[in-house]
């Protein structure tokens, strides 16, 4: 969803452009899992923005959605917004992976995690119909599997990077190795899933324990990896950096090799999560 935090200096984001796609369809993958077809005129512009990133796997938007209640409606002119709403009505940020993209139909797919009213975007999610428009900024992409079979893939995700997860295991060859831990509530938030033959997946259910505990207690029963390895993990903040302790303080993985991000913070709304990033509680690596 997010650009990796694993490199030691970042360059100004680029503006990117805005595009209004049209719900399709809807479905429900899990209890806590929505995924939204989107299509319309904005396909081909978004696609050709896009082209170099949406050959990544951690390809990701950033959805303008509006309060609900409010009326708005996409394209949304957020300068003159600004001089006629209070600042906590304006359309809000979420940061989301592309699923897929089928240029056949002309269509992406976006999952959204969901639990009832909870938030702005899950919400959304849920009530979408056939029609509904979602604006979106252009892709952007930051990391990709390996498929030589010299090099080690090691995945770490909660519920969050559920798509991401899947868009790199369909992105490998067929001799790509490794293995994938990927933490959801329980075994009706498991999804269907192909690894190649030589990655072993393993789902983790933490039931009712904290975001990430099921993930890092199985990293921590983990021998260091020998050879070359490229480790994506990402999910809820605090578990995200421990699992920075485990992978690069004390396994001593280059900070090259990581792909390391929060997707969002336990307790956190994301209007406060995001901002955080800047200061030193929102920052993976101490500097």
């Amino acid at each position: 969803m997010s650009p990796t935090d694993a490199s030691p200096a970042r360059s100004p984001r680029p503006v990117r452009a805005q595009h209004v796609f049209v719900v399709e369809r809807t479905e429900r993958l899990t209890p806590h899992l929505v995924r939204v077809h989107l299509g319309g005129d904005a396909f081909d512009g978004f696609v050709e923005a896009g082209a170099a990133q949406l050959t990544e796997s951690d390809r990701y938007v950033k959805l303008l959605l509006a309060r609900p209640g409010l009326g708005l409606q996409p394209p949304f002119d957020l300068d003159r917004l600004r001089g006629e709403l209070a600042p906590d009505d304006l359309p809000v940020r979420r940061t989301y992976t592309v699923r897929s993209v089928d240029h056949d139909a002309r269509t992406i797919a976006v999952d959204f995690v969901v639990h009832g009213d909870e938030g702005v975007a899950g919400p959304w999610a849920l009530a979408a119909r056939p029609g509904d428009r979602l604006q979106m900024s252009s892709p952007g992409g930051g990391w990709s599997p390996s498929s030589d079979p010299a090099v080690q893939n090691l995945l770490l995700a909660d519920d969050s990077a559920v798509p991401a997860v899947a868009s790199a295991l369909e992105a490998m060859g067929p001799d790509a190795r490794g293995l994938a831990l990927v933490e959801v509530a329980g075994p009706d938030d498991e999804v269907a899933l192909t690894p190649p033959a030589g990655l072993e997946l393993r789902w983790l259910h933490r039931g009712e324990g904290a975001p990430g505990s099921a993930l890092l207690a199985a990293l921590g029963a983990l021998e260091p990896p020998v050879g070359p390895v490229t480790v994506f993990a990402h999910g809820e903040r605090g578990a995200v950096k421990e699992a920075r302790v485990v992978l690069h303080d004390r396994w001593g993985l280059d900070r090259a090799s990581l792909s390391i991000s929060a997707y969002w913070a336990l307790g956190r709304v994301e209007d406060a999560f995001q901002a955080e990033k800047r200061e030193p509680v929102g920052a993976i690596f101490a500097d």
